[in-house]
């Protein structure tokens, strides 16, 4: 998939409609003034074979450590989701802010734990120079986007969570498991760029 491409499908209505419905099981439940705005850099990273980049959190941090996820964090006062996905990539990867070009956003994700994700798709040149900081951020990784766009990979699973049954995405890895918000973002990205 071409950048050209990639952008006019973030850019067409008719594709982002495509998006489904992304939230965790009763999270739209909480009440709305008590959920964390945060956003997310979704980078797709253009080498000759586009990938997205995604970062697996340190063990070390008490909310979501270890887990698999897209640079980002809370939406500072006054600041856009756009400009908050920038800085927290900035920060946590060492992204240089100039870099991404901003194609849009997927849509809104509410999360079991209180947190309503903005995801902002940005196209990033390659090859890329990250200094994670080792604080927040065990290691960057990539994913082909070739495998995101592949309909039979994600995969339906479900677990229990505070005494109830939750369903969930999980997308194949050889090293990590990407599942949560950050496999259901995965999945409304496919389905825009797929048509």
């Amino acid at each position: 998939m071409t950048p050209a491409e990639i952008a006019g499908r973030l850019r067409d209505p008719a594709a982002l409609a495509l998006a489904g419905p992304s939230e965790a099981d009763g999270a739209w439940a909480l009440r709305p003034e008590r959920m964390i705005a945060a956003a997310v850099l979704v980078p797709i990273v253009l080498h000759p074979q586009p990938t997205v980049l995604l970062t697996l959190r340190s063990a070390r941090l008490s909310a979501h450590g270890g887990q698999v996820s897209f640079p980002g964090g809370r939406i500072e006062a006054g600041e856009t989701p756009e400009a908050a996905a920038v800085r927290e990539a900035a920060e946590e990867v060492g992204l240089d802010p100039r870099l991404p070009e901003l194609l849009g956003r997927l849509p809104e994700h509410a999360t079991g734990t209180g947190f309503r994700i903005i995801p902002v798709v940005g196209l990033v040149p390659a090859p890329l120079l990250l200094t994670p900081d080792a604080g927040e951020v065990e290691e960057p990784f990539e994913v082909p986007l070739s495998l995101i766009l592949d309909p039979a990979a994600p995969e339906r699973r479900h677990g229990e969570w505070k005494g109830q049954r939750r369903e969930f995405w999980v997308w194949p890895h050889d090293r990590h498991y990407i599942w949560g918000a950050t496999a259901a973002i995965l999945v409304n990205l496919a389905r825009v760029l797929r048509g």
